[in-house]
């Protein structure tokens, strides 16, 4: 299939996706090269061993701010020429960080990283804007599947990387990949323009105003925030259980786990089939479902085995799978509503799930130190399971299927 611009130009909706697909990933990853490497930054700037967590915290917490103050400018401003404004940005505060030698200069940038990386949301639902509704699931999927990879691999790769020369040239290599992403991104993606002219402070207010009259966001929100909870509280306390004596890994070895864990990065293009089909419900029940059983059978791992480490990869590619899909059903939903608002209804869904895995991965921290693997599971099972209760609170239509939101 092929898309004519306004410029008359003819591009691959395919190429598109792909393009897509892989800057979404790039951009992504740099909220997460730093988590295997919070030793080695902290030991550079000598800091104290009680402000590590600021290293993984300070660019999640600027990827928040940004869902909700910079995302909803795709309701606004021409999309193409924000993306890569944003791009260019990010990749200068990367480049930066690489060079900085003082750690409130190294917190400060990482800050302006996560603000900047949050265009991945602005990023996603442009694939809506140019495929038909009856392929839109597949679409999103396809371009999911690049975020989620980003996810997944930028803590093995950084890992890697760090081992054979230093954590400074992770943020190099990055500045390198965001360089060759503006270069095709302003090739292949046509301009958009947003179809109204609200001002930024009257785009922010409308935020709330869409929060509490589209009842699908925020149930959507919800589940995803459990989801993602879950998510956050497996990969929080994995490592330290493996890294334990149970297991007793080295860092290289809980990379390779990680990177086993990539697998799960199937699970869009097969969801985006299944919500095209008009089966986002009983996906979304099935996810919730996997996600929990998938801590069950983590807990099948008794001793340090061949068997009992393969349980444990296994576990991590189910409930991977469970949460991207989850992730697809839930955003071919949110698509559905008004194309005009549809970087604010991202924006919004996204900070919802986003604050669900912060507090999922406070809680693991807490359980595994309290009770171990076990008080992890507990958590890991109950998470989804109470999403899936609200879940049994819809009635009637699905939700998904009859709510229609147009405000400003």
């Amino acid at each position: 299939m092929q898309l004519t611009t306004e410029q008359g130009n003819v591009r691959s909706l395919p190429m598109i996706q792909m393009v897509l697909a892989v800057a979404c990933g790039v951009i992504i990853a740099n909220l997460y090269y730093v988590q295997p490497l919070t030793g080695l930054i902290s030991a550079a700037f000598h800091m104290p061993h009680e402000t590590n967590g600021l290293l993984v915290t300070v660019p999640l917490v600027g990827y928040g701010i940004g869902l909700l103050m910079i995302v909803p400018l795709g309701d606004l401003l021409e999309n193409r020429r924000l993306v890569l404004t944003l791009i260019g940005a990010e990749m200068l505060c990367t480049l930066a960080l690489s060079l900085t030698k003082w750690p409130a200069a190294y917190l400060f940038i990482a800050l302006l990283i996560g603000i900047m990386a949050s265009v991945v949301q602005i990023l996603v639902p442009y694939i809506t804007y140019l495929v038909p509704e009856s392929s839109r699931g597949r679409a999103v999927g396809r371009v999911v599947s690049g975020v989620m990879l980003g996810v997944m691999l930028a803590r093995p790769v950084s890992s890697m990387i760090a081992s054979v020369w230093s954590w400074r040239e992770v943020f190099r290599m990055s500045a390198i990949l965001m360089a060759a992403v503006i270069v095709a991104l302003r090739i292949a993606l046509p301009p958009r323009r947003p179809v109204h002219q609200l001002t930024y402070g009257g785009l922010l207010r409308s935020l709330g105003q869409i929060f509490v009259s589209t009842e699908l966001v925020r149930r959507r929100g919800i589940y995803h925030a459990s989801m993602f909870g879950t998510f956050s509280v497996f990969w929080t306390a994995v490592p330290l259980w493996l890294g334990g004596p149970m297991f007793g890994l080295t860092q290289k070895g809980i990379a390779w786990v990680a990177l086993a864990g990539v697998a799960g990065a199937i699970a869009p293009p097969i969801a985006g089939r299944i919500a095209d089909k008009g089966l986002s419900q009983a996906g979304t029940a099935a996810a919730l479902l996997l996600a929990s059983a998938s801590f069950v059978l983590s807990d099948l791992a008794r001793g340090h085995s061949a068997f009992s480490l393969g349980v444990v990869i296994a576990s991590a590619i189910l409930l991977d799978f469970a949460v991207v899909a989850n992730l697809v059903f839930s955003q071919r939903a949110i698509y559905s509503l008004g194309a005009e608002q549809r970087s604010r209804l991202n924006g919004l869904f996204m900070a919802m799930f986003f604050a669900g895995g912060a507090i999922g991965s406070a809680l693991s921290g807490w359980a595994f130190a309290r009770f171990g693997w076990v008080g992890v599971s507990v958590l890991g099972v109950l998470l989804p399971l109470s999403a899936l209760l609200y879940f049994a609170t819809e009635r009637g239509k699905p939700v998904a299927e009859s709510v229609s939101a147009n405000p400003p």
